[in-house]
């Protein structure tokens, strides 16, 4: 996958990333309830799982807007990737640890769908932090809690404070006033997204989830 370089002289948001990355170091989180009232029952008469269908449009998302993609590559070059996909991660009910998994992305549901229950039958007995390896580099991660419906949800990330990639975590969906609604909380780095941006993935995650026909494959 490749890895276009940012020039950061003539990039229009140089001030905002130099203010929020060596200034003002801050990432930012929005919570918001996606509807999948329509989805959920669809994906069931198919037979088929919400998790996968979540990450086949989160990573539709993070491809349409390269503020998603940005990062620093393991070379220290600031950039990004051309198309990224989902590392999720998953739970072993046995000991309630979790793995991490990547699945090779395909633009076509049914495919992608494929690919993670091979992925999951082959790996998916995996102990430990990564369960299939060698993760390419160009991932973003992505992660379920489904036991509980949160209304905000936030990561304290230590470290440098150069990760700049999304962090994206579902909770379980609920009943509300007729409506089966699903948390999904977003995660960003203030020096290469703001507002606008996560405003963007939320409004965007909706449309996937609202347009479902399209890309399931139902009448």
């Amino acid at each position: 996958m490749k890895f276009q370089r940012i020039d950061l002289d003539k990039w229009n948001r140089k001030p905002y990333f130099e203010h929020y990355l060596n200034r003002v170091n801050c990432t930012f989180s929005i919570t918001a309830n996606i509807d999948i009232s329509e989805l959920l029952p669809a994906l069931r008469q198919k037979g088929m799982k919400l998790y996968p269908a979540f990450l086949y449009m989160v990573t539709n998302v993070v491809n349409a807007h390269r503020e998603f993609r940005t990062s620093f590559h393991t070379d220290g070059e600031l950039g990004y990737w051309e198309r990224m996909i989902a590392s999720y991660t998953f739970f072993h009910q046995d000991d309630q640890t979790f793995s991490t998994m990547w699945t090779e992305f395909a633009d076509e549901f049914p495919v992608f769908y494929q690919n993670y229950v091979a992925d999951m039958k082959r790996y998916g007995d995996n102990k430990g932090f990564v369960a299939k390896e060698p993760e390419p580099p160009y991932t973003f991660p992505v992660s379920c809690i489904p036991w509980v419906s949160f209304s905000g949800f936030n990561l304290n990330i230590s470290g440098d404070g150069r990760y700049l990639l999304p962090i994206i975590t579902s909770g379980k969906y609920f009943e509300q006033e007729g409506k089966t609604l699903l948390p999904v909380s977003l995660q960003v780095h203030h020096a290469v997204c703001d507002g606008y941006h996560a405003s963007l993935f939320i409004n965007d995650l909706q449309k996937w989830a609202t347009n479902y026909k399209e890309w399931l494959g139902v009448e």
